[in-house]
């Protein structure tokens, strides 16, 4: 019986079988476009030009070697930071000790933004979401016990990456290792930062510099080392598809590659140590299949545009985690099952290193219990689940393959479009990446706010028990007076002339561009200058750059197919122009160095689509600005969104800010990553509503229009009663 004859058979079954449906009814269209048939057949595999190959072969679809984990498994890393360098060293060589083979080292906030410690506007990140650095002496803490020439070591810095850098240089250094024995990756990606994640310090054109800087420095010195690595990962978790990942990181790569042979350098002499980083989310086969695109896409477009002769240029090796955006706080021992699905993605999909994360990440930093059930999910995939017992097991799936192609084909379009707007500095100063980004992040709040995307616990099979968790409560402002005992100690002990002369230095190869700033940088922190004092000489040339902000309309409530939650949420608006002659007006806020603004961005495009009138801060503001900023443009409401755990010093301090300016007619709200139990203390600090993950936006928009109705009309009763008093 023929294949076609076959199929006909199929299709009879399927319709007596679902009575009204025929195949055609069963396709299922994915974010990205891509239609998913019901069934896949041999004759799927038809015409795709990747299957010809064997791994290790180009084009790489089948893994970048060709022993793959037969030779030698994926390495397990955990990435981490805590507070101070000493804690978070004690938790290195506790995970080194328990199997994990390499450290990936997460900074906090003021790190990644370039300043110190005692810098005024970081007293609410200091040791928040990583450890804090701010000289060669904290590195040295952070590696002590750890022998760098054996620990291949992960940083995954961008901002501030020429101190960073030349501080693990110096460490090293000082602990008798040599710049050819270091081995690791700096993530070194800015450009991702002016699309998602906004740790920049500089403005596009001179970033690109040091980029090209650290690539030419490491691929002449440190033979070892990834100068690079460049991510999706931030890209998936501010709602990229996964089209839109795999081609806005391939486009980043590319632009990479050129800045560095643009200044000199040929492209085989560096671009083999050229990493990657994807984030890998639920759709399990999907996600597989992303993995496989990728090193397709890297391959062809190495080849294409630069000719490489040597094949290890086109070569996409990958570092992998699995996605923050899909835990969730309701039911949080279900993340370990979501981890775990996406882990065996990863390693399926042919990755060569993995981070698991912890199931309370959408709760608040992970605990050593939580860090270690992520770590031995690893452990069991890897010695357990004969995973590696067969090199690509995935190969030859009529499905994955299929996806595989289609991932491919619609990145092509993509990437071809990024480079006739004539790269991606390009692309990015246009905002074009951003924005489609942003405008898939709405488009997908939508579909799980109005359940046609289910996240079980969340939107469905919701439970009335809660699961009490263990949570990391980091003294924020313990930590911030130990870092700044120590910059004080260190600042009085230092030669300030050497410092100062090392700065003028950096000053001046900004301004002429005739120095690599790497090795400026580093001659500096052997001085012991500071990563605040390192950047400033930067940012008095090249200035800090500020991101512009814009809201995306009439994306959410087109996507969003319960009309009526948008009714109650009208009827509430309704509700509210009986005392005022306006919308309401909301100012949205991010305070401190957080920059991860998916939530706010998709917000204030929902509020704007229902109605409210939605004033967007800059980022980085302290409660102080912001609180300004809310009065001049008249605001009834402050929303402010906390994802870096410095909620507890920086809503409160607006609050006060608001009292100080006599504005408490203008009523707090806050979402994002609070842990339960600090909603007691920021409601007793004056925040009038608390939204944590999960939380549907038109519920969330109705609950905030009522309490900031119900508040006006309590601020007019009081007003009256002070005047007939």
């Amino acid at each position: 019986m023929n294949m076609n004859k076959k199929k006909e058979i199929w299709e009879k079954k399927v319709s007596d079988e679902l009575k009204d449906k025929s195949s055609i009814d069963l396709e299922t269209l994915t974010p990205e476009g891509i239609k998913i048939k019901p069934l896949y057949t041999e004759t799927d595999l038809k015409n795709l030009k990747h299957l010809d190959f064997f791994p290790g072969q180009e084009p790489y679809v089948r893994g970048p070697k060709a022993s793959m984990y037969k030779g030698r498994p994926w390495t397990i890393r955990q990435y981490a930071g805590f507070s101070t360098a000493k804690e978070s060293n004690e938790f290195y060589k506790k995970n080194l000790s328990a199997g994990q083979k390499g450290l990936s080292v997460a900074f906090d906030l003021a790190t990644h933004r370039g300043y110190d410690s005692d810098h005024e506007r970081v007293q609410g990140d200091v040791g928040k979401a990583g450890v804090a650095i701010d000289t060669v002496e904290d590195m040295k803490i952070l590696f002590d016990d750890i022998p760098l020439d054996r620990i291949s070591v992960s940083m995954t810095m961008n901002g501030a990456v020429l101190p960073i850098l030349s501080s693990y240089i110096v460490a090293a250094e000082e602990q008798g290792v040599s710049l050819k024995q270091l081995s690791g990756t700096i993530q070194n990606d800015i450009l991702k930062e002016f699309m998602v994640r906004n740790t920049f310090i500089y403005p596009p054109e001179p970033s690109m510099r040091i980029v090209s800087d650290i690539i030419s420095f490491t691929s002449k010195s440190m033979p070892k080392f990834n100068s690079i690595s460049i991510s999706g990962y931030h890209m998936h978790e501010a709602g990229a598809n996964l089209v839109q990942e795999l081609a806005f990181t391939i486009a980043d790569g590319l632009e990479y590659v050129r800045a560095a042979k643009n200044r000199g350098l040929n492209v085989d002499d560096f671009a083999p140590r050229i990493s990657f980083f994807f984030a890998i989310g639920m759709n399990f086969f999907m996600e597989a299949a992303k993995l496989r695109a990728a090193r397709y896409l890297w391959s062809n477009w190495m080849k294409k545009l630069f000719n490489c002769k040597n094949n290890q240029s086109q070569i996409l090796r990958t570092h992998c985690q699995t996605s923050g955006a899909s835990l969730q706080e309701q039911d949080p021992y279900n993340n370990i099952i979501r981890t775990t699905i996406e882990a065996l993605a990863a390693v399926l999909g042919g990755t060569q290193s993995l981070h698991t994360n912890s199931f309370d990440e959408a709760i608040a930093l992970p605990t050593d219990f939580s860090s270690k059930i992520a770590r031995n999910t690893q452990l069991i995939l890897q010695n357990e689940a004969g995973i590696t017992d067969s090199i690509d097991p995935l190969a030859g799936s009529y499905y994955v393959e299929n996806l595989t192609n289609e991932l491919i084909e619609k990145s092509n379009e993509l990437i071809q479009k990024i480079e006739n707007l004539g790269g991606m500095t390009k692309a990015i100063i246009s905002g074009f990446p951003k924005s489609e980004i942003e405008k898939s992040a709405i488009k997908k709040q939508a579909r799980i706010d109005s359940g046609e995307e289910i996240i079980v616990g969340v939107n469905k099979f919701q439970s009335k028990e809660r699961d009490e968790v263990d949570i990391l409560d980091i003294d924020n402002n313990a930590v911030r007076k130990e870092q700044i005992q120590r910059l004080q100690k260190i600042k009085k002990i230092r030669d300030e002339n050497l410092v100062q002369q090392s700065l003028e230095k950096i000053e001046l190869a900004a301004k002429k561009d005739n120095s690599n700033l790497l090795e400026l940088f580093i001659n500096a922190m052997r001085c012991r200058a500071t990563v605040g004092e390192t950047s400033y000489a930067l940012e008095k040339v090249y200035g800090r750059h500020q991101a512009g902000q814009k809201i995306q309309k009439n994306i959410y409530t087109k996507n969003y197919s319960k009309k009526e939650d948008l009714e109650k949420v009208s009827s509430s608006l309704k509700e509210f122009l009986k005392i005022e002659d306006t919308n309401p007006i909301i100012y949205m806020a991010k305070l401190g160095q957080d920059g991860h603004d998916r939530g706010i961005k998709v917000l204030a495009s929902a509020f704007s689509d229902f109605g409210l009138e939605v004033k967007i801060g800059e980022l980085f503001q302290s409660p102080s600005e912001a609180a300004e900023e809310a009065i001049k443009t008249n605001a009834h409401i402050i929303g402010v969104s906390s994802l870096a755990a410095g909620h507890k010093t920086l809503i409160p301090e607006l609050v006060d800010e608001l009292k100080k300016k006599n504005a408490e007619d203008i009523i707090v709200v806050c979402g994002g990553v609070i842990p339960k139990k600090d909603y007691k203390f920021l409601y007793d600090s004056g925040v009038a509503a608390i939204f944590g993950p999960g939380a549907a936006i038109p519920e969330v928009t109705e609950s905030i229009i009522n309490k900031t109705t119900n508040h006006l009309k309590r601020m007019h009763n009081y007003r009256l009663s002070r005047i007939k008093g």
